[in-house]
Formats: structure tokens, sequence, C-alpha cells
């Protein structure tokens, strides 16, 4: 058993941020905390440290009731988005912290020490300060005096939120690649989507405090359980249900507005009887796939995603005249704006 959380409850003042939570974390996962700015999720992590105590609920961790323990009973490893190094100190001196005040034998510190230092890959920087070091390598130092006192639990606050886009995909699959050889249970706080998706076992898609969906990344992104869980996660088109790209395709829908991926938009150069005319607004070029921004004639902006291949055999142009229809399409009782 991870970490179970049943019918936890944490407001701030009139701010219900936690709201009758109920999540079982399996041991030796890798879990996503999702959502927008104000969901949650950020309280819900520290929740689970004991750096906040819940007004109603429980927590369990490795199969005890950890709801009222101090944050040093708990056995967790936290790293913040910040670092939160001690500049005075060396790389080694940052790693040893925790043992050293744990009264840990010296050697077996050092010992400790040497080994995070080649399995964070910062072997040979062990000398060097904080400011000596780039922000991920500051954040690798962060992860490696977390995982020094060997804790049961691993708990990431937007660990790569402070870095640049190129180091913060490379430290993704560092992450992953470390857990799966420490399987240590680790839980991080993202508004991320594609870093979700990427580093996950599973995601919690969080809102309001409540827990709107928990699935594998292709459990969430494919079988969405609600509006809000559509919208958020992934890029979708939101259009009334009587827009024309729907008209006898077999998507007639009770509620007004209908969600489809860019992806499920085909687009020709030819009508086929089931298509509906659109116009080439605007083409995005993003490398591995093109966006086209496309205004059907009832108004309605519809942006598809096209691979490189589809595009260069439709040859498409801004203004040109296309048809298109929806391969795929869902409807839900209730849409959550974000």
């Amino acid at each position: 058993m991870g970490i179970v959380i049943e019918n936890v409850s944490k407001r701030f003042d009139e701010f219900q941020a936690v709201d009758q939570v109920n999540l079982e974390i399996k041991t030796g996962s890798l879990v996503a905390l999702l959502g927008p700015s104000g969901s949650g999720k950020s309280t819900l992590l520290r929740l689970i440290a004991g750096l906040e105590v819940p007004d109603a609920g429980r927590i369990f961790l490795t199969g005890r009731d950890a709801t009222y323990e101090s944050v040093q009973e708990r056995n967790i490893g936290f790293v913040f988005q910040h670092y939160a190094l001690f500049k005075h100190m060396t790389v080694r001196k940052n790693i040893a912290f925790g043992m050293d005040i744990r009264k840990m034998p010296r050697a077996k510190i050092q010992r400790r020490v040497e080994e995070l230092l080649e399995l964070v890959q910062l072997g040979g920087l062990g000398d060097r300060y904080p400011s000596q070091l780039s922000g991920g390598q500051r954040q690798r130092v962060a992860l490696a005096r977390a995982l020094a006192v060997e804790p049961k639990v691993l708990l990431l606050d937007e660990p790569f939120g402070a870095l640049d886009a190129k180091v913060r995909k490379d430290l993704r699959a560092w992450l992953r690649r470390l857990h799966d050889e420490v399987h240590v249970t680790t839980v991080f706080v993202t508004h991320d989507q594609e870093e979700a998706m990427e580093v996950s076992d599973e995601i919690v898609v969080m809102n309001e405090g409540k827990v709107e969906q928990v699935g594998s990344p292709a459990e969430i992104y494919d079988n969405p359980a609600t509006a809000f869980v559509m919208s958020f996660i992934g890029p979708v088109n939101v259009l009334p249900s009587s827009s024309h790209i729907f008209q006898g395709n077999g998507f007639d829908s009770p509620h007004p507005e209908v969600f489809l991926r860019p992806h499920d938009v085909m687009v020709d150069v030819q009508p086929n009887g089931t298509t509906v005319p659109a116009r080439v607004n605007r083409l995005i070029h993003l490398g591995w796939e093109i966006q086209a921004e496309l205004v059907l004639d009832d108004g309605q902006v519809v942006t598809a995603h096209l691979s490189r291949d589809r595009f260069d055999q439709l040859k498409l142009r801004p203004q040109q005249r296309v048809y298109v229809k929806p391969k795929d399409a869902r409807a839900f009782p209730l849409y959550y704006s974000i």
C-alpha cells in the first residue's frame, strides 16, 4: 500500500482548497497531480507531506494512519520548485544534510553521497557550490538530497517550473529513468499537461479542490470523464452542437457543446457527400505537424492538425477552399470552462 487519502478536505478562510478528496496511490508508482492554478493540487501535496493538517478526513502512508504525524515522522522526501539548496554548502554537503542531522555513521553518509552523485549524473561535481551549477544540475542536487534519507514517499512540487523548456524536457526524461531505478512512490504537482503525460504512470486531474478523473495518460486523453478533463488535457475545439461540421455525420447531441480534437478533424480538397466546406484562414508550421485554422461557412473557427505527409499531399494554402468532417467527437452534460 502506498498512499491512501480518505475524504480529505482543507479550507483557508473562505476558500475551499481541497474538497472531500478520495485517492489511492499505489506503492512504487509515479503519479502526477495535474490541474490549473487554484485547483488544490499543491495543497493536497502539502497535506500528504504533513505541512498542512486536514480539516476532515484521513491520510494513510504505507498502511499507517499519518493524518496527524509530523513532517519528520512521515519519512517523506520533498523537492520544491526553487531547489532550496544551502548556498554556503557544497553539493556533497547539501546531499548529506538530512543524513547528518539524523546522525548517521560518517562512512555510511560518504558512501551514500557518492552513490547519489552517480545516480543523478553529477559525479565529479561534489565539491562545487550551488552557484556554480546550472538550474537543471541544482534541481538534480535537490532530488539527490531528498532521496538521501531513503524516503518511503517522494513529493515534488512543480519541480521543473523554474527551468527553460529544453532543460525541462531533458529533466522529465531523466526523472522517469531515475524513478524506474529507485522505485520510490512519487507524487509530483504540475500544471503542464505534456509533462504529466510524458512522465507519470497515472494522472490525477484536479479542479476546484476535487478530483475530476484518475487514470493512465492514455485513459485520461482518450476517455475523458468530464468536459473539464477533455478541455484541459490536450488541444480541443469546443463547438456548438448546431455547427455545420456535425450535420449528417451522426453527431447529433442533446447537449449544447461538442468537443472535437484537432487531430480528429478530417480535411480534404474535394467534397465527398459527408463533408462541409471551409476556408483555410491560417497555417502554422510546428515542425512535426501543421496546424490549420479553418473557418466554416457558419462562421465557426475550427483547428485541425495535419501530419507533414498529409499536408504535402493536400498542398494547402491560405484562403483555399477545403472540405472537412469530424472523425470523432464527444459531448458532456455540463461544461466547466477553464
